[in-house]
């Protein structure tokens, strides 16, 4: 291979697709984005500078149900580890501790999922979609009844299951979503927990939740794993359960 196209592969990989550095671009043409980034882009570009995160940046969301508590994780672009950014604290809460089983339930999901939509022109402000349901939530609901959809993190501080932020903390949650897929990053993931889950919240929760007790110590593989390196497992979906390595 000639030093030409060996240059060219690496920009290649490197670089983030046409499609994706387009992608600010496009949410920009919504007037809500737009005013986001008027209002909000500049003090969040300083505290990631004071924070010594890079302009190119991924990002992974941490929810807490118990505690009410949305965690924004970042990772700039040459760092093993993802660390805190900030944390944001649910404005309402909808249901109880335990997965969403079934539509009309009101729960909001627990598990590993990904945002799937960007949507600027959301009934509650800006909101950013989950993939519920995946594989395990369809085994846990059955064939014959349905598993309910449409979970959001959004703003408007109402809920029926999603993740409900003030106005003014979703801007800065959807921004930073914004980034991070304009910067290349393919998929941002989001791990719904029921708690902090610590053995000891696990043998508290799970004295009043029995029946929830193994699917929580399934979702506690992958909150011990973040927690102890600070990066992503590889999660897989298997006979209705997570697969954590």
């Amino acid at each position: 291979m000639n030093t030409y196209l060996k240059i060219l592969l690496l920009i290649c990989m490197t670089t983030p697709s046409f499609a994706q550095t387009q992608f600010k671009q496009n949410q920009l043409k919504f007037e809500r984005v737009k005013a986001a980034y008027d209002t909000t882009w500049t003090a969040l570009q300083t505290k990631l500078k004071k924070d010594n995160f890079s302009t190119n940046f991924e990002v992974f969301i941490a929810a807490y149900k118990a505690e009410g508590k949305l965690e924004v994780w970042l990772r700039s672009n040459g760092q093993n580890q993802f660390f805190l950014f900030e944390s944001y604290k649910f404005c309402e809460h909808s249901g109880k501790l335990g997965p969403k089983i079934i539509e009309g339930d009101l729960q909001t999901p627990e598990g590993f999922y990904k945002i799937n939509v960007f949507n600027p022109e959301s009934t509650y402000h800006l909101s950013l979609g989950i993939d519920y349901p995946n594989k395990v939530d369809l085994e846990r609901t059955g064939k014959d009844q349905k598993p309910g959809g449409d979970i959001y993190i959004h703003g408007n501080c109402t809920t029926v299951g999603c993740i409900p932020l003030t106005d003014e903390k979703i801007k800065e949650v959807y921004l930073l979503a914004v980034e991070a897929k304009n910067a290349g990053q393919e998929e941002i993931q989001v791990y719904i927990f029921p708690f902090k889950m610590t053995d000891r919240n696990l043998r508290k929760h799970g004295k009043e939740f029995p029946q929830q007790l193994s699917f929580w110590q399934n979702l506690q593989q992958g909150y011990a794993y973040f927690a102890k390196y600070r990066t992503l497992p590889s999660v897989s979906e298997v006979k209705g359960a997570y697969l954590v390595k």
